[in-house]
Protein backbone atom coordinates (compact mmCIF):
# COMPACT_ATOMS: atom_id res chain seq x y z
CA UNK A 1 0.00 0.00 0.00
CA UNK A 2 1.09 3.55 -0.96
CA UNK A 3 2.18 6.22 1.86
CA UNK A 4 -0.91 8.04 0.28
CA UNK A 5 -3.52 5.19 0.43
CA UNK A 6 -2.32 4.60 4.06
CA UNK A 7 -3.00 8.60 5.24
CA UNK A 8 -6.22 8.80 3.52
CA UNK A 9 -7.34 5.36 4.96
CA UNK A 10 -6.11 6.39 8.54
CA UNK A 11 -7.93 9.80 8.11
CA UNK A 12 -11.04 8.19 7.17
CA UNK A 13 -10.89 5.82 10.11
CA UNK A 14 -10.27 8.12 12.25
CA UNK A 15 -13.35 10.69 11.25
CA UNK A 16 -15.72 7.44 11.03
CA UNK A 17 -14.57 6.78 14.81
CA UNK A 18 -15.27 9.96 15.79
CA UNK A 19 -18.57 10.57 14.09
CA UNK A 20 -19.71 7.08 15.44
CA UNK A 21 -18.79 8.49 19.03
CA UNK A 22 -20.36 11.66 18.76
CA UNK A 23 -23.49 9.64 17.66
CA UNK A 24 -23.34 6.95 20.56
CA UNK A 25 -22.93 10.26 22.77
CA UNK A 26 -25.94 11.71 21.13
CA UNK A 27 -27.49 8.58 22.32
CA UNK A 28 -26.87 8.97 25.62
CA UNK A 29 -27.84 12.37 26.09
CA UNK A 30 -31.59 12.90 24.16
CA UNK A 31 -34.61 14.49 25.72
CA UNK A 32 -36.53 11.13 27.44
CA UNK A 33 -40.16 11.50 28.32
CA UNK A 34 -39.73 12.12 31.77
CA UNK A 35 -37.67 14.97 31.22
CA UNK A 36 -40.33 17.18 29.67
CA UNK A 37 -41.97 18.90 32.72
CA UNK A 38 -45.26 21.13 32.75
CA UNK A 39 -46.14 24.78 32.77
CA UNK A 40 -49.06 27.35 33.75
CA UNK A 41 -49.05 27.73 29.94
CA UNK A 42 -48.63 23.60 28.73
CA UNK A 43 -45.27 21.43 28.27
CA UNK A 44 -42.09 22.54 27.70
CA UNK A 45 -39.17 20.06 25.72
CA UNK A 46 -35.73 21.18 27.46
CA UNK A 47 -32.75 21.03 25.13
CA UNK A 48 -30.64 18.63 25.02
CA UNK A 49 -26.66 18.55 24.05
CA UNK A 50 -27.41 15.37 21.65
CA UNK A 51 -28.19 18.83 19.58
CA UNK A 52 -24.40 19.36 18.90
CA UNK A 53 -22.95 16.37 19.17
CA UNK A 54 -25.85 15.08 16.29
CA UNK A 55 -24.96 17.88 14.33
CA UNK A 56 -21.16 17.34 14.73
CA UNK A 57 -21.42 13.83 14.02
CA UNK A 58 -23.53 14.48 10.60
CA UNK A 59 -20.45 17.16 9.92
CA UNK A 60 -17.67 14.85 10.48
CA UNK A 61 -19.59 12.13 8.52
CA UNK A 62 -20.07 14.65 5.27
CA UNK A 63 -16.06 15.15 5.63
CA UNK A 64 -14.85 11.57 5.83
CA UNK A 65 -17.26 10.75 3.15
CA UNK A 66 -16.17 13.75 0.94
CA UNK A 67 -12.52 12.84 1.32
CA UNK A 68 -13.04 8.56 0.07
CA UNK A 69 -15.14 10.11 -2.98
CA UNK A 70 -12.84 13.11 -3.79
CA UNK A 71 -9.88 10.73 -3.57
CA UNK A 72 -11.38 8.21 -5.66
CA UNK A 73 -12.60 10.23 -8.56
CA UNK A 74 -9.08 11.57 -8.61
CA UNK A 75 -7.63 8.20 -9.45
CA UNK A 76 -9.73 7.64 -11.99
CA UNK A 77 -9.76 10.93 -13.86
CA UNK A 78 -5.92 10.46 -13.62
CA UNK A 79 -5.42 6.70 -14.46
CA UNK A 80 -8.15 5.89 -15.62
CA UNK A 81 -11.40 3.44 -14.53
CA UNK A 82 -10.38 0.62 -16.31
CA UNK A 83 -9.93 -3.14 -14.56
CA UNK A 84 -8.15 -6.11 -15.78
CA UNK A 85 -11.07 -8.01 -13.67
CA UNK A 86 -14.46 -7.68 -13.94
CA UNK A 87 -14.41 -8.64 -10.07
CA UNK A 88 -12.51 -5.60 -8.98
CA UNK A 89 -15.67 -3.97 -10.99
CA UNK A 90 -18.26 -5.30 -9.40
CA UNK A 91 -16.78 -5.07 -6.18
CA UNK A 92 -15.88 -1.75 -6.30
CA UNK A 93 -19.40 -0.48 -7.64
CA UNK A 94 -20.95 -2.16 -4.88
CA UNK A 95 -19.18 -0.92 -2.59
CA UNK A 96 -19.41 2.24 -3.92
CA UNK A 97 -23.44 2.31 -4.40
CA UNK A 98 -24.25 0.81 -0.70
CA UNK A 99 -21.83 3.56 0.87
CA UNK A 100 -23.31 6.18 -0.29
CA UNK A 101 -27.13 4.59 0.73
CA UNK A 102 -25.39 4.26 4.21
CA UNK A 103 -24.22 7.18 4.11
CA UNK A 104 -27.70 9.27 3.47
CA UNK A 105 -29.62 7.13 5.99
CA UNK A 106 -27.27 7.38 8.74
CA UNK A 107 -27.23 11.35 7.92
CA UNK A 108 -30.92 11.54 7.68
CA UNK A 109 -31.67 9.90 10.97
CA UNK A 110 -28.66 11.84 12.83
CA UNK A 111 -29.96 15.23 11.70
CA UNK A 112 -34.06 14.20 12.19
CA UNK A 113 -32.78 12.95 15.87
CA UNK A 114 -30.86 16.16 16.34
CA UNK A 115 -34.01 18.63 15.20
CA UNK A 116 -35.88 16.38 17.79
CA UNK A 117 -33.70 17.03 20.54
CA UNK A 118 -34.35 21.22 20.18
CA UNK A 119 -36.26 22.90 22.80
CA UNK A 120 -39.50 23.52 22.23
CA UNK A 121 -43.09 24.67 23.81
CA UNK A 122 -46.74 23.88 23.25
CA UNK A 123 -49.92 24.94 25.09
CA UNK A 124 -52.09 22.42 26.41
CA UNK A 125 -54.65 22.44 29.05
CA UNK A 126 -53.72 18.13 30.02
CA UNK A 127 -50.38 16.95 31.24
CA UNK A 128 -50.72 13.34 29.85
CA UNK A 129 -50.76 15.29 25.88
CA UNK A 130 -47.40 16.42 26.28
CA UNK A 131 -45.77 13.23 25.19
CA UNK A 132 -48.09 13.23 22.15
CA UNK A 133 -47.45 17.09 21.41
CA UNK A 134 -44.32 16.69 21.91
CA UNK A 135 -42.62 13.46 20.48
CA UNK A 136 -39.24 12.23 22.12
CA UNK A 137 -36.39 10.02 19.95
CA UNK A 138 -36.99 6.54 20.05
CA UNK A 139 -33.97 4.97 21.60
CA UNK A 140 -31.74 3.60 19.22
CA UNK A 141 -31.71 6.02 16.69
CA UNK A 142 -28.48 7.98 17.18
CA UNK A 143 -26.57 4.21 17.93
CA UNK A 144 -28.21 3.31 14.46
CA UNK A 145 -26.98 6.01 12.93
CA UNK A 146 -23.55 5.54 14.13
CA UNK A 147 -23.69 2.18 13.18
CA UNK A 148 -24.47 2.83 9.86
CA UNK A 149 -22.03 5.46 9.46
CA UNK A 150 -19.26 3.09 10.22
CA UNK A 151 -20.43 0.70 7.80
CA UNK A 152 -20.87 3.34 4.74
CA UNK A 153 -16.88 5.00 5.76
CA UNK A 154 -15.85 0.87 5.82
CA UNK A 155 -17.47 0.64 2.56
CA UNK A 156 -15.85 3.77 1.04
CA UNK A 157 -12.41 2.93 2.01
CA UNK A 158 -12.69 -0.49 0.26
CA UNK A 159 -13.44 0.74 -2.98
CA UNK A 160 -10.75 3.34 -2.91
CA UNK A 161 -7.95 0.39 -1.82
CA UNK A 162 -9.53 -1.59 -4.75
CA UNK A 163 -9.26 1.40 -7.13
CA UNK A 164 -5.90 2.55 -5.80
CA UNK A 165 -4.85 -1.26 -6.29
CA UNK A 166 -6.36 -1.39 -9.87
CA UNK A 167 -4.09 1.51 -10.43
CA UNK A 168 -0.55 0.52 -9.02
CA UNK A 169 -1.13 -2.94 -11.03
CA UNK A 170 -2.07 -1.14 -14.53
CA UNK A 171 0.98 1.22 -13.94
CA UNK A 172 3.32 -1.66 -13.16
CA UNK A 173 1.71 -4.12 -16.43
CA UNK A 174 2.51 -0.82 -18.70
CA UNK A 175 6.07 -0.62 -17.17
CA UNK A 176 7.01 -4.05 -18.15
CA UNK A 177 5.30 -4.10 -21.25
CA UNK A 178 7.17 -0.50 -22.27
CA UNK A 179 10.23 -2.11 -21.02
CA UNK A 180 9.97 -5.42 -23.10
CA UNK A 181 9.00 -3.06 -25.65
CA UNK A 182 12.37 -0.93 -25.60
CA UNK A 183 14.47 -4.59 -25.05
CA UNK A 184 12.68 -5.76 -28.40
CA UNK A 185 13.59 -2.82 -30.33
CA UNK A 186 16.00 -3.51 -33.80
CA UNK A 187 19.69 -2.43 -31.98
CA UNK A 188 21.69 -0.14 -34.46
CA UNK A 189 25.44 -0.77 -33.68
CA UNK A 190 28.21 -3.25 -35.18
CA UNK A 191 27.22 -6.70 -36.25
CA UNK A 192 28.11 -9.55 -33.74
CA UNK A 193 29.90 -11.49 -36.24
CA UNK A 194 33.15 -9.49 -38.24
CA UNK A 195 33.44 -10.03 -41.85
CA UNK A 196 36.36 -12.69 -42.13
CA UNK A 197 39.95 -11.40 -42.57
CA UNK A 198 41.00 -10.18 -46.55
CA UNK A 199 44.24 -9.88 -47.52
CA UNK A 200 44.96 -7.30 -50.78
CA UNK A 201 45.95 -9.53 -54.02
CA UNK A 202 49.74 -9.65 -54.46
CA UNK A 203 50.94 -8.87 -57.43
CA UNK A 204 53.62 -11.51 -59.37
CA UNK A 205 55.91 -9.81 -62.34
CA UNK A 206 55.29 -12.36 -65.78
CA UNK A 207 59.84 -12.94 -65.36
CA UNK A 208 59.54 -14.55 -62.01
CA UNK A 209 56.53 -16.82 -63.42
CA UNK A 210 58.99 -17.55 -66.41
CA UNK A 211 62.17 -18.17 -64.19
CA UNK A 212 60.39 -20.57 -61.95
CA UNK A 213 58.91 -22.47 -64.96
CA UNK A 214 62.65 -23.28 -66.25
CA UNK A 215 64.22 -23.66 -63.09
Amino acid sequence: MERKAKLVCSVVGFLGLLSAVLSFAAEGTKTTTSQIRPTPDGCVSPSSPAVGLGFAAAVVLLIAQTIITVTTVRICCRQGCSYRSKSCLILAVICFVVSWITFVIASLMIITGALLNQRDEVDSLNFDECSVLLPVLQPGVFAGAAVLSLTSLALGIVYYLVMDSTKIRNGSWAGTVATASNQSGIAMAQPQFPPPDTQAPVFVHEDTYMRRQFT
